[in-house]
């Protein structure tokens, strides 16, 4: 029987129990001082003489036990039964995202690059168990992650994305696209006589770039079986590219050569002929749209293959054990009083000189 904490991080919050406890245990001495420091010592003997020192450390110790079960509690323990295998069916995908400086224009909200994320975010939650690869472009194109059907691992690759992913600045179809065959020629599964495995390329970008060596990889891709599917994001009338320090406070905008602000236009054409000439489709991509689940509707209609079995095991979650015991700590420590049920009365509380 194996086992795991699901939100093993929130462990690191244990290492907070003993602090707290020896502040306790100070703040306790600390009252106690002021006390006598404060009252009569006759005054300060009646009133101390019901208390019980060694209760009041049952109760801060359980007290922290309750309190390291909850944390315990928190962190989610499961308990893993036996393996099972899972069969995945599924396509192989190419994210392939522009990070060029003129995706940070802010003519789609918050930036062109932020809602590539945000929508590319919704389009991974919308697919099955597709394999995704990711690779960020500009003048240059990089993979960031290969072909994985892990959502999670993949989510922190994108929100990662940045013009600093890659080395050179530009608008490079032909870089990015021979990338992507890359990852899904050499990362993925070949095809054979019994197997065949549907390739596709997921190209976002706000620029145009339909050179000769462009349309060239764009036949390569064709002739492996794999389609383009484009997204456009930003406007016709576009917007200027902001500079900003290294606090992300606006400094100023991007200027040519001649002084002038840079306004850049989101232009389509390209990457409608890319998706045509492989038999994919052309969208626009804006917050909230239908692009997203048109485009997941598209993929669907492709034949999907089955992946090699997966060996999981099955973890059953007993986070409610650690919580019962850390309730029944706290409910026990309430049940505990520092005093005795009867002080002996204080015998000189009349008393009167002579």
């Amino acid at each position: 029987m194996s086992y795991r904490f699901a939100d093993p991080q929130l462990l690191h919050l244990i290492y907070l129990v003993p602090g707290l406890w020896l502040f306790l245990i100070f703040l306790g001495r600390r009252m106690d001082q002021v006390g006598k420091s404060l009252f009569h010592p006759k005054a300060w003997a009646w009133s101390s003489q019901s208390f019980m020192p060694q209760r009041r450390k049952w109760k801060v110790f359980l007290q922290m036990m309750g309190l390291v079960f909850a944390i315990l509690s928190w962190a989610r323990p499961q308990f893993g039964e036996g393996q099972h295998k899972v069969k995945s069916e599924g396509l192989e995908l190419a994210l392939v995202v522009d990070v060029s400086t003129s995706m940070l224009a802010e003519d789609a909200k918050p930036s062109r690059l932020e809602l590539t994320k945000r929508e590319l975010r919704r389009f991974l939650e919308g697919l099955g168990g597709d394999k995704v690869g990711l690779v960020a472009f500009a003048g240059s194109a990089v993979t960031l992650s290969p072909l994985t059907p892990d959502k999670n691992a993949l989510f922190m690759y994108l929100d990662s994305l940045s013009p600093e992913a890659v080395s050179t600045q530009g608008t490079n179809f032909e870089k990015a696209l021979s990338q992507a065959h890359r990852l899904l020629v050499r990362g993925g599964l070949e095809n054979d006589q019994e197997t065949h495995v549907t390739k596709a390329v997921i190209l976002v970008s706000d620029g145009e770039d339909f050179s000769q060596e462009a349309k060239a990889q764009a036949e390569n891709l064709k002739k492996d079986g794999i389609r383009i599917f484009s997204l456009l994001v930003g406007t016709e009338k576009g917007g200027p590219i902001p500079l900003r320090d290294e606090y992300g406070n606006l400094i100023g905008y991007k200027k040519n050569a001649q002084n002038q602000v840079v306004m850049s236009e989101a232009k389509g054409t390209s990457l409608s002929e890319m998706a045509q000439l492989t038999g994919g489709s052309f969208k626009a991509l804006v917050f909230g749209g239908s692009a997203v689940p048109q485009l997941i509707g598209d993929l669907n209609k492709l034949e999907r293959s089955e992946f090699e079995n997966m060996e999981m095991v099955q973890y059953n979650e007993v986070f409610q054990y650690f919580l019962f015991i850390s309730l029944l700590c706290f409910g026990l420590s309430l049940l505990i009083s520092e005093r005795k049920s009867a002080g002996q009365l204080w015998k000189g509380r009349f008393e009167v000189k002579v």
